[in-house]
Order: structure tokens, then sequence, then C-alpha cells
């Protein structure tokens, strides 16, 4: 896991976790959905996407895009 920038709970024993990391070299942004295991610390689940810098800005204007629809706007 990399430099966490943010974290939502999702329920009960599930949150996402926001980090920085970097892989072979190349650095992105990690959108996760991490699991409460037995031993009361966090895991990370195969649910998550790996954004790159090229495609991180239109993914959120995506998403921005999604929540206006969602709250009617």
């Amino acid at each position: 896991m990399g430099t966490t920038i943010g974290e939502i709970q999702k329920n009960a024993t599930e949150k996402i976790l926001v980090t920085e990391s970097e892989f072979k070299g190349r650095r992105f942004i990690d959108v996760r959905v991490y699991f409460e295991g037995d031993d009361g610390e966090y895991k990370p689940t195969k649910k998550g996407i790996a954004l790159s810098g090229e495609v991180i800005d239109d993914v959120i204007e995506f998403l921005k895009e999604g929540s206006k629809k969602l709250k009617g706007e």
C-alpha cells in the first residue's frame, strides 16, 4: 500500500482507500475496497482501479457528471 490520501467507510466491514502508489517506476492513484480481517486489520480486495496521471482528470470529470445525474441536476 502506498501513501493514503483519504478513506471512506463503505459499510461495517469495508472501506474505500485512495492511495498514491508506484509500480515499476510509474506513479498512480489507487482507489480500492479494503475489508476488515479477523485480526482487525484492513486488507485490500481485487475491487479497485489504478489510475495514471494521463486518465485521472477524465475519470474525475465523468464522476462529477455521474454525481450530477444521481442528484437529478
